[in-house]
């Protein structure tokens, strides 16, 4: 059986999460040699220069309105980049890993800040329990400073990013926007290694990392998220890609590295986060918040009123007992108002218009 829409998007994710984990010795590695933020303004400009290549049509059809989207999108993810790499400087990277998945925490709270997205019960521990599981694995301890503060300024702005995305993101522009996305931090990140100079990578072991994370890890990785998180809740993203930390530590116990038992227990608390919001079963959107009873007798109201606004005479409002969706009784004068023409007009006014409607559409929970 083919999976739906969201399944494949977050298996799809999913998937993007194993190569941005499996790429972490490569990154490592290079960056032992080279210097951070000249690496990530080629990884991001060689990525961002593919996709164009590859797909100029996709640029133009996003619009104006794509750009700016694009543009805000990236400059958040740029700006997320730099924080955590600046903050780097003055915290450890296990502090820099366990502030920065504190992205999943701060996405649902901006999807609710910012666009009213509430979520799921199920969606807020799942969300504590991969917060959890993210400590276990990285603190030993942790103290507020300088880098911290950094670094944590940078997971709100990858959880911005997320929220954006997921707002923003559409099947069909998933590429452009992409594209827009990463141009832009190359921008960002060209910007910001002007003060140490933009270095030129001068191994083929350099080269070699940065154009397996610029079409891998960053390209193919972001076209990806972008569709996904058309299909996907930003808190939703947000759990899936915690799972980033948990493949890195696989592709280093492969490696030769070792690997804890903290390692392995806080990676089974992310797991199992994930697994909290994928494996059990939705709950039910709520019905609007006027029950169905009195919307239907609002919505008859409404059309007996018109109906008299155009001359038919005096009426008489009568409810069955018991209505449901399907039968509700309501008579103008003993006749029926089943669509029937009342002075020669239907009931909207217009030919073929429908009569309005009050009734409140379902908002269900958002995870």
């Amino acid at each position: 059986m083919r999976p739906d829409h969201k399944t494949l998007a977050a298996l799809l994710l999913l998937a993007v999460t194993v190569v941005w984990g499996s790429t972490f010795v490569v990154v490592q590695a290079a960056v032992a040699h080279f210097g951070v933020m000249s690496f990530l303004t080629w990884r991001f400009v060689a990525a961002g220069g593919l996709l164009a290549v590859l797909r100029p049509r996709a640029l133009v059809r996003l619009g104006a309105r794509g750009w700016a989207q694009g543009a805000v999108l990236g400059a958040a993810l740029a700006g997320g980049y730099v924080l955590q790499t600046f903050g780097l400087r003055y915290t450890s990277a296990a502090e820099s890993g366990f502030l920065t998945g504190l992205q999943v925490v701060a996405t649902p709270l901006l999807a609710w800040a910012l666009l009213r997205q509430r979520p799921a019960p199920r969606a807020v521990v799942a969300t504590m329990v991969a917060a959890a599981g993210l400590g276990v694995m990285s603190l030993r301890s942790l103290s507020f400073g300088t880098g911290e503060a950094l670094t944590l300024a940078s997971a709100v702005l990858f959880a911005v990013q997320i929220v954006g995305l997921s707002r923003w993101a559409t099947r069909r522009d998933a590429y452009g926007l992409a594209t827009v996305q990463l141009l832009t931090v190359a921008l960002g990140c060209s910007v910001s290694s002007l003060g140490q100079g933009l270095e030129v990578p001068r191994s083929a072991g350099v080269w070699g990392a940065v154009l397996l994370t610029a079409v891998a890890a960053t390209a193919v990785a972001f076209v990806v998220q972008t569709w996904a998180q058309s299909q996907l809740s930003s808190t939703r993203t947000a759990l899936v890609l915690t799972m980033e930390p948990v493949f890195a530590a696989i592709t280093a116990w492969t490696a030769g590295q070792r690997v804890g038992l903290a390692v392995l227990a806080g990676g089974g608390l992310v797991v199992a986060a994930m697994l909290l919001v994928d494996a059990l079963p939705a709950r039910p959107a709520r019905v609007g918040a006027l029950p169905l009873v009195p919307r239907m007798r609002a919505d008859a109201r409404l059309m007996l009123g018109h109906a008299k606004s155009l001359g038919c005479g005096e009426y008489d409002l009568t409810t069955d007992p018991t209505p449901t969706a399907g039968a509700m009784t309501t008579r103008l004068g003993g006749q029926p108002l089943g669509g029937q023409p009342l002075g020669g007009q239907p009931l909207g006014g217009q030919r073929g218009a429908p009569a309005r409607s009050t009734a409140v559409a379902p908002q269900g929970d958002v995870g």
